[in-house]
Formats: C-alpha cells, structure tokens, sequence
C-alpha cells in the first residue's frame, strides 16, 4: 500500500457523522481544507497587521499578491470588475496555499479531488450567470450572440457559444484536477523507483540515483505547477467575469 502512488488521493473519515440517511462525515479532505483556509487568512493577517512604510519579505509577498491579483483582474474584466476582487483573490489563495500544502509529504491534496475543483468551478460560473441576469437582465443572453456576425451564421455560432459556455466549468475543473493528480501521481512513482532499487544492492543503490534525480527535479516543477494552476485558474475566473460585466463584447 505504501508503494501504491494512488493511495495518497483516497478520502477516509475521521469523525463518521449521519444525519437521515446522508453523510456528513468530517474527512481528511475536510481536515485539509479548513487547513487552507486557516494558513492562507493566517499569513495574510499576520503579513499585515503590522503594515511599514518599508516592508519587510513577508509583507511584500503579501502585497505582491494583492497587486498581482488586482492588475489581472483589472486587465481581464476591467475597472468595473475590480468589485469581484474578493472572490477572485480568495479564489487564488484558496488554490495556491492548497496546492502548496499537497506538496507537504503525507499531507493530503484537496485539489486533486474533482469534487472539490468542480465546486469552485461551478461557484465561478454561478456567480458570472447570477450576477450577469442581475446586472443587465436578458440583455446578458447577448454574450452568445457576437456583435458584427452575419444573421444567417448565427444560427451555427450561436449554439457554438452555448456549449462553449457550459463546457467552462467541466474543462476549468478538470484542467486543475488532472495536472495535480498527474503530477502527484507522477512523482511518487520516482519515489517508489528510488526506494525499489536501492533494495537490490549495490548495482541498485547506484543505479537509483537517476531516479532520485528526477524525484528531485519533479519536485521542483511540482512547486511551479502549484503556482501556475492556481495563477490559470484565477486568469480564467477573470475572463469569465468579464462575459458577466460586459456580456455584449
């Protein structure tokens, strides 16, 4: 069990609860991500309670991402989207510190369960639907109608744009979900081969080094696709949001 590289995704109980029928167990997954939400509101707390006029790393991590969310946001759905930026930058810490915990050895990794990146896909395209019908009623069906296309095509772009629509939160789900699974997976294979080889001796304690060395780079580029999954998924979540503020361009 300790060398099967699937085993670190399976979701156990820790405290069985049933309520009628239905099960409202707290899990390791629902112990990982109230740990997110815990260290991300943590760090950000004590980065900035004591704010200087010259800021020191953790302060400047901290406001680096303040205005790294901000500007992307600002250049996806312009300066009338900057009131989602609550969302978005939660969305974004949310991902990346449960990314980064996942990298922890024995720690669990919330987002590579689909269940949990299709629940933040679906807050996404819920909040773009429900603030889109708020905002400008059924003149939001305009985003399925682009402006300048002849009459006759639009009856082949028009369903286009439909499933196009829906299919976002399908592919902004699995496109989190898969790379961290992938990579996960992926890395303690190179693990196990490192531990399988070095069992057989000398040749194979000398011939675990390669995989050793691509545990060690794996590792590395685990880190950058934590980053990068995150910083996607914030980038899209901008985009989409743009459809709900500006639904006619």
């Amino acid at each position: 069990m300790a060398n099967d590289p699937t085993h670190q995704f399976l979701v156990n109980k820790i405290v069985p609860i049933e309520i009628g029928g239905i099960d409202f167990s707290f899990t390791n997954s629902s112990l990982f991500m109230v740990a997110t939400v815990a260290v991300a509101t943590a760090f950000l707390y004590l980065t900035t309670t004591r704010r200087g006029v010259v800021p020191g790393r953790m302060q400047s991590v901290s406001e680096m991402s303040y205005e790294f969310i901000a500007s992307m946001l600002r250049e996806g759905a312009g300066s009338h989207g900057m009131k989602f930026f609550p969302f978005v930058f939660s969305l974004f810490m949310f991902i990346l510190t449960a990314n980064l915990l996942g990298m922890v050895p024995y720690f669990f990794t919330i987002t590579s369960q689909i269940i949990v990146t299709f629940a933040l896909a679906m807050l996404v395209i819920g909040t773009v639907v429900v603030y889109g019908f708020y905002k400008h009623g059924l003149g939001f069906f305009k985003l399925f109608v682009p402006s300048g296309v002849p009459v006759p095509v639009l009856f082949i772009v028009v369903p286009i744009e439909i499933v196009s629509f829906l299919s976002r939160p399908i592919s902004l789900s699995i496109r989190l979900f898969a790379n961290l699974l992938a990579g996960h997976i992926t890395l303690k294979v190179f693990a196990g081969f490192v531990g399988s080889m070095s069992a057989l001796g000398t040749v194979g304690t000398i011939g675990s080094v390669l995989p050793l060395l691509m545990t060690v780079a794996m590792t590395g580029l685990e880190f950058l696709v934590a980053f990068l999954q995150a910083y996607v998924f914030a980038v899209l979540t901008c985009m989409y949001l743009n459809d709900a503020v500006h639904p006619g361009h």
